[in-house]
Formats: structure tokens, sequence, C-alpha cells
């Protein structure tokens, strides 16, 4: 699943190729991915432009000029493609085989945009959306649904550690959770807790205000580190400038069963922590 900063590379991206374009047609192939009224979708769009690209944590809000908002999840295999011509340029998930990645046989929706630019939603497993809302409903989505995000003033460390209080949770489940702390997912998580030196199955009541405090440290830093290389690449993970993200040379844990710790003579596991695949050194981390 694509996670903050893949998510923060494909808004900072779109808004330099979408903004100020006329929606010239709205194509729905798949209506369980659009959450309005499929009529109702198509004519808020139409011949509307874009004016602003927002996101809070993992979800996209595209601005628009009558002042609602097009809202996009990826969710786990979503894609977001955007074509000029005979450039194709992309964001999201990629898929296993070479073959499916960027196919339209998995597209959802397309949005033609004035100047021969489209969006293409694609969507293997069909689990991510597309749907318009208004300002109002667009702000209450992310005051009830997200937590504090990390790189934001909000993420003070009076802030963080309030959320430890009445929490009896392990550190994975407390850091995949969105509505505690929003835009990490897996990946990050399972770094995060590598850089902060604590175990991912320790449960967050157990940890001491200074494993908090590195775990408050850490996790900005981890993903500020992962959008100034443009996300983590998978096979083809690509941004709308085509070019591939380049934090997978930085991940430590991520990925790595069986090879040597970075950061000792130990070897990374992998186990199940949260219902994930979790990748940790029990050396490094306790």
């Amino acid at each position: 699943m694509p996670e903050l900063p893949e998510v923060e590379t494909i808004r900072r991206d779109l808004e330099t190729k979408i903004i100020g374009h006329e929606i010239s047609a709205v194509i729905i192939l798949d209506d369980k991915i659009v959450q309005n009224r499929p009529r109702d979708f198509v004519k808020k769009l139409l011949n509307n432009k874009f004016i602003v690209a927002e996101r809070r944590g993992k979800l996209l809000a595209l601005g628009l000029a009558t002042g609602e908002y097009l809202l996009i999840h990826l969710k786990m295999t979503g894609q977001l493609i955007y074509q000029s011509h005979d450039k194709i340029i992309a964001g999201g998930h990629s898929w296993p085989r070479a073959e499916d990645n960027f196919s339209e046989r998995f597209t959802r929706v397309k949005i033609e945009l004035s100047g021969g630019r489209e969006i293409r939603f694609n969507d293997m497993r069909r689990f991510g959306y597309l749907k318009v809302v208004s300002a109002a409903e667009k702000e209450k989505i992310f005051q009830n649904n997200f937590g504090i995000e990390p790189l934001t003033p909000d993420f003070t460390w009076d802030n963080f550690s309030g959320l430890f209080a009445k929490r009896a949770i392990g550190i994975k489940s407390f850091l995949l959770n969105q509505k505690i702390i929003s835009g990490l997912g897996n990946i990050y998580a399972d770094e995060v807790c590598f850089h902060a030196g604590v175990a991912p199955t320790r449960r967050v009541d157990k940890l001491s205000e200074r494993e908090r405090k590195k775990l408050f440290r850490c996790i900005p830093s981890v993903l500020a580190l992962a959008i100034k290389n443009r996300g983590t690449t998978f096979n083809s993970f690509v941004d709308a400038d085509g070019k591939k993200g380049g934090f997978s040379g930085f991940l430590k844990v991520y990925g790595r069963e069986g090879e040597k710790c970075p950061g000792c003579p130990g070897v990374i596991r992998k186990i199940r922590a949260a219902g994930r695949g979790t990748h940790y050194c029990p050396d490094c981390q306790s």
C-alpha cells in the first residue's frame, strides 16, 4: 500500500501537472470505485478545474474551482496514472506481474483534461475509491478519520505523548492506526521501530519515556528522508516525472528477512505483528 511518502510524492507532482486544466471528460468504468452516484460524480467534475492538491495521511484531496474536492484513496493496490500525449508516468502500488503494471485492464475511472492530459485510476483489487465532497465534508473527514500527522506543526511532543494514555496495544498496531497517527503503513512502521531501537511486539504502555521520545523523533525523520528520496520503489513505482522512488536503498529492515542487520552482527527476522508481516532485528530492538 502506498504510504504517506508515496502519496505526498504523487500530490506534489500532480500539482505541477493538472492545476488549472479544464476537465473535458469523465469516464467511469467501474461504479464500485465511485462513492457518489455516478451521474452526480460526472456532473460535478465535467468542465470543472483542479485548483489545489492537498493530502491528509494517505488520502489525496484535489480541490476544484467550484469549492468541492475530489477525494482519492489508493488503498492496497491503487495507482494514479498521469498521461500527457505519449508520455505515461505513474504513482502508487506496483503489481507482481510486470505486464499488469499501468495496464488499462484494471482502469476504473478516467478523467480527461485540456491539453491532451489524462488521469487514470487503476486498482486491481478494487479497494480504493474516488468521491466528490464539499469543502466542509472534506474538513470533517480530515478531522474525524485521521490522527495527528508527522511533519506538521501539530506533531509536538505534548500531542504525541498524550496518545499513549489508556492504551495497552502493541507498538505496531499503535503506529498503523490512522486515527492515532496518520500516514504510516507497514513499511515505515517497521523502519521507525528499527531506528528507535524498540521491538514492534512491545506494548506502548510498557515503553519508557525515553523510548517514547525516540519514537517521536524517528517518525518524522524516517518519513522526511523517504519523501526526499521520492518514496520506496518495489518493481515499478514511479513518480509523476517518471522517476523511481529512491528510499528502497535506505531501508534497514523492511523486506530484508534473513539478511545481516545494518546495525549489528544479528540477522533480520520476519514475524507477524498487528496482523502484518513485520521485520526487525532481535538484537538491536528490545
